[in-house]
């Protein structure tokens, strides 16, 4: 698989077999990943991998928060700005449509759609979860490296046959997130990752979200 294959083919995989992936293979991925772009080869992310009863624990304290915070806990790193505006709200909302169409969930399915949004604090019962680790004093340029970390994770599963969705909804939970693991004090858990075997059977992963035309994202100039 080359590099335009790897890109071509990701998608956020929301259904995963049950097959574990070995901790060789993982060390392995994890390494490959260290090539990631760097500013200043600060290299500003760190990583925690859970599987087993370590994923189990999370999901089950993680659970127990979000009863009482159903919404989410207080962040000062929200996970959108405030009133998102067009075209990026209604990209964000298109997409959550397709997402439901997909699985047949309907519109005024209120509790359908809790019951699968749910399923993130799961890992869409993916064998590993990773969670991305910023310190909350690097700068707007330290994430975007930490967001080259996680496309080169993503790139490089693919290219193994594993399937990775990239979850921001972990930033609902970043203060239990940030006792459960014992965190630094200027630590913070920026995103998680769903990892493993793609479940080729389930209707949700034959989902591709859209993409905005060239003409909308891109401005070409002194080209002849």
């Amino acid at each position: 698989m080359n590099v335009s294959e790897a890109v071509s083919r990701r998608i956020s995989t929301r259904a995963f077999l049950a097959d574990p992936l070995p901790e060789t293979e993982v060390r392995d991925w994890l390494t490959a990943a260290q090539r990631a772009p760097s500013g200043g080869n600060i290299q500003p992310w760190r990583t925690i991998v859970v599987t087993g009863q370590a994923r189990s624990d999370v999901i089950s304290d993680i659970g127990s928060v979000l009863e009482t915070f159903p919404e989410g806990q207080a962040t000062e790193h929200p996970i959108y700005p405030p009133d998102l505006w067009p075209p990026y709200e209604t990209r964000r909302r298109r997409v959550g449509i397709m997402l439901y169409e997909t699985l047949g969930i309907q519109r005024g399915d209120l509790a359908g759609r809790r019951t699968w949004f749910q399923r993130n604090f799961e890992f869409f019962e993916a064998p590993v979860g990773l969670f991305l680790i910023l310190d909350e004093r690097m700068g707007h340029g330290q994430w975007g490296h930490a967001g080259m970390y996680l496309q080169t994770l993503a790139l490089l599963a693919e290219e193994r046959g594993w399937g990775t969705c990239l979850q921001e909804c972990w930033g609902m939970v970043r203060p239990a997130l940030k006792t459960h693991f014992a965190l630094g004090p200027g630590e913070m858990v920026w995103c998680g990752m769903a990892v493993g075997k793609p479940d080729g059977s389930h209707p949700v992963n034959t989902l591709r979200a859209e993409r905005a035309n060239l003409e909308d994202v891109a401005e070409l100039h002194g080209f002849p």
